[in-house]
């Protein structure tokens, strides 16, 4: 191996090196950011889709809906869906999260973002879409609103994570997709038949914040109920 061969080699680690610090760098501003963002709801849908088209309402409502019900909302950041629903989220008082990425195709983040981060890497990205969410609302979208929902819907499947509502809004959008779900895939053996289930399909704002909140509420309730038994049990212990 010639020096530089060496050199060049030498000069490869160290750029994976600070990559490793860079990735770093980008979970802890993650974490600090959203770490007191209380319950939240993840929304994702196109970027393409402007003010005025029914789907870009469709999330607008939504948003404004989650937010008066007491939830942050999540997005992308960007334009089309995700401006929709970071309009929604701010005009209903709440506030309106944006985990923006780096993109030399896209336009910049939108203006209606109450906490604003800035990705390089979409895995770092994705790790806070489902950590600071308790659910996620999917409107139409293309690849990477597909991306999100499946690598979802796989967590919940491999029980990775528990007590998750996802929410398709678009019932005509998303009924190809569902029913080649259960002609195909559960034909197939490749999911089980009670898979599809993992997930609900509504037209209506209403009933998609009904769900996710419902959900909630019986999460703290359970909470609740785990402090209960676990103060009486620390308290015959003290008595024994």
């Amino acid at each position: 191996m010639s020096w530089n061969d060496t050199h060049e080699l030498r000069i490869s680690r160290q750029r994976d090196t600070w990559m490793v610090f860079k990735i770093m760098g980008e979970f802890v501003e993650g974490f600090e950011t959203l770490h007191d963002l209380g319950p939240a709801v993840s929304l994702f849908g196109s970027a393409r889709m402007k003010e005025g088209h029914p789907y870009y309402e469709l999330a607008r409502r939504t948003a404004k809906l989650l937010v008066q019900r007491g939830f942050a909302v999540i997005t992308g950041g960007g334009p089309g869906i995700m401006e929709a629903a970071n309009r929604g989220a701010k005009e209903g008082g709440g506030k309106s999260v944006g985990l923006n990425i780096k993109l030399p195709m896209e336009q910049g983040g939108n203006p209606y973002q109450t906490h604003s981060i800035t990705f390089d890497y979409f895995f770092a990205r994705k790790v806070m879409f489902v950590k600071y969410a308790m659910s996620y609302v999917v409107c139409p979208g293309g690849f990477g609103t597909l991306d999100e929902l499946f690598e979802a819907l796989t967590l919940i499947q491999t029980d990775k994570i528990h007590d998750f509502p996802i929410i398709l809004m678009g019932r005509s959008y998303w009924s190809g997709l569902i029913d080649w779900i259960r002609t195909t895939m559960i034909a197939e053996g490749t999911i089980s038949p009670d898979d599809p289930d993992l997930f609900h399909v509504t037209d209506d704002p209403e009933e998609a914040v009904y769900i996710i909140g419902r959900c909630h509420d019986e999460l703290l309730q359970r909470s609740a109920a785990a402090q209960i038994a676990s103060r009486g049990e620390l308290q015959r212990f003290s008595e024994d």
